[in-house]
């Protein structure tokens, strides 16, 4: 294996070509710094060298045993030909298997190649001893490459940040680095220019492709004041923005260290093969140790030289390093391939856990309906003077942050600045409770009405729309109906999970026919209005208790108690709320319910390739012991089972970031 120290300075200087590649500006995790002036080809030279020369020495050494032999190359001289090609290769796994001795590892993989090589120097097959070593040492470096350029891959495709951005100052533009630029500069913005940094649109209105965050490459139209974020590239018109966050806290950001920090969060799966891979090394050189002398026992012709070599044979086949190193590949690549579709896992265990979901619980408003609202009509009580009631719950209404208060303002217009509330409350479940002019003012569901016993004449449920309960001075002044569009992709989705044999229930705090109604249009069979955050809570709790594992789509704020139970959190809408990313074990960006599906498609297609790498090299690794033990199978079939089984599990790996979903 290339020593700790190599892989690190590899995974720099494979990301200093990348981001070279890519006229970008920023320090890798690693932690070293990055030589742009590195060219991909003199940073790979840089760690094939070794490898080379011993292939070059190795293959000269050969022809001289087999196909021009020289009288003088034998002995001593043939010994130290073969040492020189061994040590480039040799030296650093040596040194890693002391080094890991001395922290009480003793069981690595290093000491397994280690053995091996030594061993056959040992018996005499020097080109054997050099070859292992050699192809080991290659294998290991396409596996650092591979990790790196699935951990790039991820990078780019998130942070789509440019490295610079040009802000106003006075009359006159100036071009500064992204990462210095402050809160509260004006960024002027180019049409065809990526945004650098989280901010709020000054100009009138704008248009936006976000797919760079959220996979979808539908342009986003944005008006005065609204929130513009990092990666988004402005389509039309010269654009002003005002830089609200710092570089490093934009949402992109925190996104992109969520996804990189993924894998801290191991998968059973994962967890199961590291735990494995510490028994299993050294039962495997207890194995080895018996090959080698216990058939003094019971052979009658015992060759010390045949069963060292066969035990040797046996050390090479049994390294697990190709499944070391492939499954948690396996897993970055499911996290990246999400990640290419607006999907943040945030964590290679809910890539697992995805794929046992019996059923997904879904919010109404802002999950399968567009949570934009619109008053559709105004029924108020003659007594009461229309247009002073309407400022009243307006102004009340600006207190919550629920997409209700943004119809009504959108309706009522700009909030009356004279009206002054006290002891505002919210009410959880209900609604609104404010004073003024030693009023109370009730603003909120008829269950708010209830609660405080105001009489009213109409039939709640009778209304297929949603309905905002007015009651001031203690009498029911009257109610707005609001009605809430289904999202395009809402019946696709629902669709997909059937035909996954994925369950499906709708919970609300909606009114019980606004729910059905939306239900009955989606096809979705179990639906429940009504209900407070502590009725879902229960509501989730028969539903696992019945059927099994429960995924929870919301927006990770509000339903927290849901989260909580479920057993996969699904936020959507990610980009708009710091909370939902802090919230959800799965974040969807850009809002659309049909990514649940392609969700846990790729979780699916994941856990797939990672058992199949597992079952694969378990079965040639077995085969081959098996033939090795036996003495048929020669350090060459061993160098395949070892070094080309890894790099085969490690092309089965990155392919799913290659394929398509949805």
């Amino acid at each position: 294996m290339t020593s700790n120290n190599q892989k690190s300075q590899l995974e720099s200087d494979c990301c200093a070509v990348d981001e070279k590649v890519n006229h970008e500006e920023h320090s890798h995790d690693s932690g070293h710094d990055h030589d742009h002036s590195i060219s991909k080809e003199e940073s790979l030279l840089r760690f094939f060298a070794p490898a080379i020369f011993s292939f070059v020495v190795m293959t000269i050494g050969l022809g001289f045993d087999h196909i021009f032999p020289q009288n003088w190359f034998q002995g001593w001289i043939r010994f130290g030909w073969y040492l020189v090609a061994y040590l480039p290769v040799g030296l650093p796994v040596l040194k890693e298997a002391w080094g890991s001795i001395l922290k009480g590892d003793i069981f690595s993989e290093f000491l397994l190649m280690g053995i091996a090589t030594v061993g056959a120097f040992a018996i005499g097959e020097y080109p054997e001893g050099v070859a292992v070593m050699l192809f080991y040492s290659v294998g290991e470096v396409f596996q650092a490459m591979a990790v790196t350029r699935a951990k790039t891959n991820i990078k780019t495709l998130l942070d789509q940040r440019p490295a610079e951005v040009t802000i106003l100052e006075g009359n006159s533009a100036k071009t500064i680095k992204a990462a210095t630029a402050k809160i509260g500069d004006i960024i002027q913005l180019k049409a065809g220019e990526k945004l650098g940094l989280d901010g709020e649109l000054l100009s009138e209105k704008a248009s936006f492709n976000t797919s760079a965050l959220t996979g979808e490459s539908k342009p986003d139209s944005k008006e005065k004041g609204a929130e513009v974020l990092a990666g988004m590239v402005n389509l039309n018109t010269v654009s002003q923005v005002k830089v609200t966050t710092a570089y490093t806290d934009s949402k992109l950001s925190r996104i992109l260290e969520l996804v990189q920090n993924a894998t801290a969060q191991k998968a059973p799966t994962e967890l199961f093969i590291r735990k494995f891979a510490k028994i299993y090394t050294p039962i495997v050189v207890y194995l080895a140790i018996g090959i080698c002398f216990l058939p003094f026992l019971f052979v009658d012709s015992y060759e010390f030289s045949d069963w060292l070599y066969r035990a040797l044979i046996f050390l090479v086949i049994s390294c697990p390093c190709g499944l070391v190193i492939s499954i948690p590949l396996g897993y970055f690549g499911g996290i990246g391939a999400a990640s290419k579709h607006g999907i943040l896992f945030k964590g290679s265990n809910f890539l697992d856990s995805i794929t046992e979901i019996k059923n997904v619980v879904m919010d109404k408003t802002g999950t399968m309906t567009e949570g934009v609202f619109d008053v559709q009509e105004v029924h108020l009580r003659p007594e009461f003077e229309q247009s002073k009631i309407l400022d009243l719950v307006n102004a009340l209404e600006s207190k919550s942050t629920h997409p209700i208060s943004t119809a009504i303002k959108k309706h009522v217009g700009e909030i009356d600045s004279s009206i002054v509330l006290e002891n505002v409350e919210e009410v959880a479940g209900h609604g609104l409770k404010a004073q003024i002019d030693r009023k109370e003012l009730l603003v909120g569901n008829f269950k708010l009405l209830d609660k405080y016993s105001i009489p009213y004449s109409i039939d709640p449920s009778g209304i297929v729309f949603t309905l905002v309960a007015i009651a001031y001075d203690g009498k029911f002044a009257g109610y707005l109906t609001i009605a809430d569009s289904i999202k395009s992709d809402a019946q696709h989705t629902i669709a997909q999970l059937k035909s996954m044999g994925v369950g499906i229930t709708m919970l609300s705090g909606d009114k019980s026919n606004v729910v059905k109604f939306v239900a009955d249009k989606l096809g979705i069979p179990n639906a429940f209005g009504d209900l407070l955050p502590e009725d879902k809570v229960q509501k989730v709790k028969e539903i696992k208790a019945q059927t099994g594992t429960v995924a929870f789509v919301g927006d990770g704020v509000n339903d927290a108690p849901v989260v909580a139970i479920s057993d996969v959190g699904i936020a959507m809408g990610g980009l708009g709320s710091d909370a939902t990313i802090e919230t959800a074990d799965v974040v969807i960006q850009d809002d659309r319910p049909s990514k649940i599906p392609i969700a846990i498609s790729i979780g699916k297609k994941t856990k797939k390739i990672v058992w199949q790498n597992i079952g694969f090299a378990f079965g040639i690794k077995l085969l081959v012991l098996i033939l090795g033990a036996l003495g048929i199978a020669t350090m060459w079939a061993a160098v395949f089972a070892d070094v080309g089984v890894a790099l085969l599990a490690i092309l089965n790996a990155i392919r799913i970031q290659r394929m398509k979903f949805g």
